[in-house]
């Protein structure tokens, strides 16, 4: 027989189970959610222990711009005079600050001028709302630049090394 009408469904394999309600579904999903972020990390750590390669985007990198030397140190180490800063907190593996750069923006409708200093903060992608969240804190801009790429690619070694100065929480 080739339809489905004169089937025993008690031989199907899916009869046995308890039906799953509307509310337990939900309830799987949510804790599936809930654990992801726990879980990928897991499966990064592992996939680069095994594989011995590098899973892109596990890392970031920020560009934070500042009025001067004095405010990109205080974001990086020293803020109101105490070591509470990124790098106290080990939210950054390392802080570049390069000096001087010339920067052109837009503020309140007239175009500026301005020589900054630009800060690259290398950390892990799940610190980036940490690492925002503490630079706009202290930050003298009324709006700061904090933008975050993610490291597609680089040295095993020295990606082993950030994992190591940042710990995941």
């Amino acid at each position: 027989m080739n339809d489905r009408q004169g089937q025993d469904h008690a031989l199907t394999p899916f009869t046995t189970c308890p039906e799953v309600t509307s509310t337990q579904r939900c309830d799987g999903m949510v804790l599936t959610m809930s654990m992801y972020p726990m879980l990928r990390a897991l499966c990064v750590q592992l996939h680069s222990a095994f594989m011995g390669s590098y899973v892109p985007g596990h890392h970031s990198v920020l560009l934070i711009n500042c009025p001067n030397e004095q405010a990109a140190k205080d974001i990086g180490r020293w803020h109101a005079g105490k070591k509470i800063a990124l790098m106290e907190r080990r939210m950054a593996a390392c802080i570049n600050i390069l000096p001087r750069t010339s920067t052109m923006y837009y503020w309140k409708g007239e175009i500026q001028d301005a020589t900054e200093i630009l800060m690259f903060v290398k950390t892990r992608t799940s610190k980036i709302q940490r690492v925002t969240d503490f630079v706009k804190s202290v930050h003298p801009y009324e709006t700061p630049e904090v933008l975050s790429f993610p490291v597609e690619d680089g040295s095993l070694p020295y990606m082993k090394w950030m994992d190591e100065a940042v710990p995941d929480d």
